[in-house]
């Protein structure tokens, strides 16, 4: 999961293993049920850690569940990154984050049964895939790759676009999950300007895998 600056000391160590254990906690029951009716003290036996530590973390259920959701979603973030590093062209790098992505649902199926679940409140969130999403936008917008439409608008239909495509891949697991998913890069990247050729070469070429 998501790690920021190491703790200093033991007390900040056990105060943020047990934060992310509430977190972690969290993030099982939004895979396995959505359900955010689950009390504290529920919460606190799944986590592993006693129910009055709950208030030294977090103010209620709602910052708890989305401070999992936020999580889930860097993560998310995270794993892309790490497989698309060396990739400079805009293009090739949309049409990576749908092709990953449909495999995910096999690899880490937890994330994306909460990015389907929770991920369309969270398009232009400030963490996760959309702040690099936007980024790649914006520099395939600069740089004449993608014609000059808005780049946040285009991050609704990107966005809008890949949640279909991780729904369609929990939903239907029998289906070629890695054409479904270079097709819709295709789409996507005929609608930022590129040509069909173009679209159709960049969304079939060789992909990093995922451990």
């Amino acid at each position: 999961m998501p790690t920021s600056a190491p703790p200093r000391n033991r007390f900040e160590r056990r105060r943020a293993e047990t934060r992310q254990a509430f977190i972690r906690a969290a993030r099982q029951i939004l895979a396995e049920t959505g359900d955010t009716s689950a009390s504290i003290q529920a919460i606190a036996e799944r986590a592993d850690v006693g129910f009055g530590s709950f208030y030294n973390h977090f103010e209620s259920k709602t910052e708890l569940f989305d401070a999992a959701v936020t999580d889930a979603l860097e993560e998310f973030g995270q794993v892309i990154d790490e497989r698309v590093e060396g990739i400079d062209d805009p293009a090739e790098l949309v049409a990576a984050g749908f092709r990953l992505t449909a495999r995910m649902a096999d690899s880490h199926p937890e994330l994306m049964r909460i990015l389907r679940d929770r991920g369309l409140t969270h398009v232009h969130s400030e963490r996760g895939l959309s702040p690099r999403a936007l980024r790649d936008l914006e520099r395939g917008i600069a740089s004449g790759r993608f014609t000059g439409t808005d780049p946040t608008t285009a991050l609704s239909a990107l966005g809008g676009t890949l949640l279909s495509l991780v729904a369609l891949r929990l939903a239907r697991p029998e289906l070629d999950g890695d054409e479904a998913a270079s097709d819709l890069a295709e789409m996507v990247l005929r609608m930022l300007g590129l040509c069909a050729e173009d679209a159709h070469e960049v969304t079939r070429r060789p992909l990093p895998g995922l451990d």
